[in-house]
């Protein structure tokens, strides 16, 4: 069984905690390609593409330029301590032990716009490039197209030897869009968080997504490798409402807590 991850915007490149040995990213052949094609945008052609400000804009411009595409950066952080979103505050992968972090390479995937893949040692360069940028190279207008069926290749190869070969998708709409299911050829399981309040049962953005981390947590520190029993999910106030889920989709819903102050 496999669970996916988003990718988060914000990046902290502190020190790592971990003494594990980082590892490479699997598809850099398909990086470094997409890349060279990163590196000769302005920053106004990045502004227009992500939508971003100006300052992100000449962000990222300087840090593409910087990409050094032979892979052998010194600044690099493996991607599951880099990225720093409500997503991985859930996961709070710094606070895993070695063993917890051991699993999850082999059981933890992260979808990214610029890696396609990457497992949570997998050493990064800083970078921003989202999965729905409509970025042009030769194999079409947008990394959709230029990904085609390769991210779920490599989930499928990554699940041989696996009992339960589900995937559990905890990424956004944007970047699951990019397994290509029919390529996958495996079942998909999809969770959703939903915070109650007055009686209306609502999936509020930062907390959907703090609940994707937590949930990517306790199946890690849990060790759960059958997709049966992620219904037992029941990490800060969270439970099953039966009645909601489905075998494709579980829906898990608490009392919606009050605002910190």
């Amino acid at each position: 069984m496999l669970t996916l991850l988003s990718p988060a915007k914000k990046l902290n490149f502190d020190e790592p905690a971990t003494a594990l040995e980082p590892t490479a990213p699997r598809l850099m052949t398909d990086t470094v390609e997409l890349a060279k094609v990163a590196k000769k945008q302005s920053p106004d052609d990045l502004k227009r593409l992500m939508h971003i400000s100006d300052a992100l804009a000449e962000l990222n411009a300087d840090r593409f330029k910087a990409f050094d595409l032979k892979g052998k950066a010194n600044d690099t952080k493996p991607a599951g301590l880099a990225f720093d979103g409500d997503v991985y505050w859930g996961l709070d992968a710094n606070g895993l032990s070695d063993d917890d972090l051991a699993y999850a390479q082999d059981h933890l995937r992260i979808l990214s716009g610029l890696y396609g893949v990457l497992r949570p040692l997998d050493s990064i360069q800083a970078y921003r490039l989202e999965m729905g940028t409509k970025l042009a190279t030769k194999r079409g207008k947008s990394l959709y197209d230029f990904w085609g069926s390769g991210i779920a290749d490599a989930l499928q190869s990554d699940l041989e030897g696996h009992g339960d070969t589900t995937i559990v998708n905890l990424a956004s709409n944007e970047y699951f869009k990019a397994v290509d299911r029919k390529a996958l050829g495996k079942p998909v399981i999809t969770a959703k968080f939903l915070n109650v309040k007055d009686g209306k049962a609502r999936a509020l953005m930062y907390y959907a997504k703090f609940a994707r981390g937590l949930m990517a947590r306790w199946i890690v520190q849990n060790r759960v490798e059958r997709a049966a029993d992620l219904r037992d999910f029941d990490v800060e106030g969270y439970r099953l409402d039966k009645k909601a889920s489905s075998e494709t989709e579980l829906v898990f819903s608490r009392t919606q807590p009050p605002p910190k102050t």
